[in-house]
């Protein structure tokens, strides 16, 4: 037993050090449950052993022990003193969960780290409100729990019908960060839109992420998408909003719930934007997400592969950006959250969403700042479904965004400024949506 252990253990280190965090985790399981010890490194492996190729990852168990608690090498049953070699093998096992642990909080925390052009600021809320205007808390409760946002009110607003645009921040961020770093109130004010800032909580998630990569935070009417749609309708119900332009948009976690806004609730978001974040059913568990984010788990488009949490609508039409040079959420995900809402406007039948729609790719650069390209997606008719925009030598940062907040890149384009103008073009029912 304890040579066994032993063995496991080595092998552990050796998959830990080679970065395989996944078959780690995995190795240390199956020996603490007693299972046979896995072929060493220098045997073929077997024709059914659970491994990662050529980039794909591959997810053992949803929750694995070594990220939530410490490892028990020693059976519980037993009440026999432990020998000194089995408290050696059960204090490496410990200390190897420890690292495995840390090592997997290290990729975690890339999610949240800024990048070459990216400009971390300190959480202040200088320049959020133009003065005169009004920037309210508020708060909604359901049977989820309760989430706090932060509401900007333009001053031209005299009760007559306006758009709502709900903005979710990226990890570690709050609605005061977020909004003094992409100005989207300066906008507001100027374009007459009410601005919505939900707030997520560390007790929901450590990094205050969005939880997107859980399978109970992609469903409809159900955990974090029902707090989110539920306090969009809180505040339809207490202004007098255009039920017509509701729009979401996020950066990075905040754009991952914002693709599963778009696809959840089509019916009350008439468009989504998403910025450096991922499509909608990415990742149902976090060393899948941890795949995704790198660009090694690769998703299948069809009509039917959105989570199990389709309605019989098309998810709205969808603005997307992307570093090229994001080493955060690799840029793929830009090109897959495209390529998600691409599938969910294909005509019945159609093979291929590309078939469907005219692309019209265009190329520019910023003054000063960075190039980029555009590809736009029409349907048949012609109608803009969807806008990708990559941008050249740009990394995990709003683009276009100020300093005064966390995140942002002033080099540019303006994706604020670029949301808005494709919201306004997509009021709800613009846009002909087939039934699935």
């Amino acid at each position: 037993m304890n040579a066994r252990l032993q063995a496991g253990l080595l092998e552990a280190t050796r998959l830990t050090r080679a970065g395989q965090l996944l078959e780690a985790t995995a190795m240390i399981q199956r020996v603490l449950r007693g299972e046979s010890t896995p072929p060493a490194a220098d045997e073929p492996p077997r024709a059914d052993a659970q491994t990662t190729l050529e980039g794909e990852c591959r997810v053992v168990e949803s929750e694995p022990a070594v990220l939530t608690g410490t490892v028990d090498a020693a059976p519980r049953a037993s009440r026999e003193p432990a020998q000194p070699d089995a408290q050696r093998a059960a204090a490496s096992a410990q200390g190897l969960g420890a690292r495995l642990r840390e090592k997997i909080r290290q990729h975690w925390r890339e999610f949240r780290k800024p990048t070459p052009g990216a400009t971390p600021t300190s959480h202040s809320s200088p320049g959020v409100v133009p003065e005169g205007e009004r920037f309210v808390t508020a708060s909604y409760t359901n049977y989820v729990g309760t989430r706090s946002y932060k509401l900007y009110i333009p001053s031209g607003y005299h009760g007559q019908p306006l758009p709502l645009v709900v903005m979710l921040h990226g990890c570690t961020q709050n609605p005061d960060d977020f909004a003094a770093g992409t100005q989207m109130n300066a906008l507001a004010e100027a374009q007459l839109c009410f601005v919505a800032y939900p707030a997520q909580t560390h007790a929901a998630n450590s990094s205050k992420c969005w939880n997107w990569f859980k399978a109970s935070d992609q469903q409809r009417d159900g955990g974090e998408p029902s707090l989110i749609a539920g306090l969009t309708r809180q505040i339809a119900d207490n202004y007098s909003i255009d039920p017509q332009r509701i729009y979401v948009a996020g950066l990075s976690a905040g754009g991952a719930m914002a693709a599963t806004m778009a696809t959840t609730y089509p019916d009350l978001y008439a468009a989504a934007g998403v910025h450096s974040g991922l499509p909608h059913g990415a990742a149902q568990n976090l060393p899948a997400a941890l795949a995704a984010m790198q660009g090694s788990q690769r998703m299948s488009h069809s009509r039917h592969s959105t989570g199990g949490s389709r309605t019989d609508a098309a998810c709205a039409p969808t603005i997307v950006f992307h570093g090229d040079r994001d080493t955060t959420v690799h840029p793929c995900n830009g090109e897959q959250v495209t390529a998600q809402s691409m599938s969910s406007h294909a005509a019945p039948g159609a093979t291929d969403a590309k078939d469907a729609l005219r692309v019209i790719v265009e190329s520019g650069k910023v003054p000063n700042g960075h190039a980029y390209t555009r590809s736009t997606h029409h349907d048949a008719n012609g109608q803009p479904l969807v806008e990708h925009w990559l941008i050249h030598g740009a990394g995990h940062a709003w683009s276009g965004g100020s300093p005064r907040g966390s995140y942002t890149d002033p080099k540019g384009p303006d994706a604020s400024r670029e949301m808005l103008r494709f919201f306004y073009e997509h009021p709800q029912g613009a846009v002909s949506r087939r039934a699935s």
